[in-house]
Formats: C-alpha cells, sequence, structure tokens
C-alpha cells in the first residue's frame, strides 16, 4: 500500500501531466489558426509542431513513470 506522501507527489505529477497536455493542445490549435492569418512561414509553424510533439513524448514518459510507481507499490 502506498503512503500518503507518496500518492500525493504521483497526484502532483499527474496532475502537471494533464496541463501540459491541455496547455499544448491549446497552444498547438491557436498557432495553427493565427499563424497563416498573421502570415507566418510555414517553418516557423513546423517549430511549433514539434515543440508539441516533444511536449507530447514527455507527458507520455512521465505517465508511464506514474505507471510504473504504482504498479510497483501495489505490493
Amino acid at each position: 500500500m502506498m503512503d500518503g506522501e507518496m500518492e500525493q507527489q504521483l497526484a502532483r505529477k499527474g496532475r502537471l501531466v494533464s496541463l501540459v497536455i491541455a496547455g499544448t493542445m491549446l497552444g498547438w490549435l491557436a498557432v495553427q489558426f493565427i499563424a497563416p492569418k498573421i502570415g507566418l512561414a510555414g517553418r516557423f509553424a513546423l517549430l511549433f509542431d514539434f515543440a508539441a510533439i516533444a511536449a507530447f513524448i514527455w507527458a507520455l514518459v512521465v505517465t508511464m513513470q506514474i505507471r510504473r510507481a504504482r504498479r510497483d507499490n501495489e505490493g
């Protein structure tokens, strides 16, 4: 069984991951909407795409760490 402090740390990580996923998606959508209107070159829009991919990969890695920590501490 997990102790309270460990559970709080994992919950905090989970909230951070959810904020990163939601913020990344909203930011990416905003750039996709605004970029053509302000005449942003495609290569700069591609940078935002790569940043979003990096954020999603980070979120996946942290989610797997949370899952592994909970599985290991179950017993």
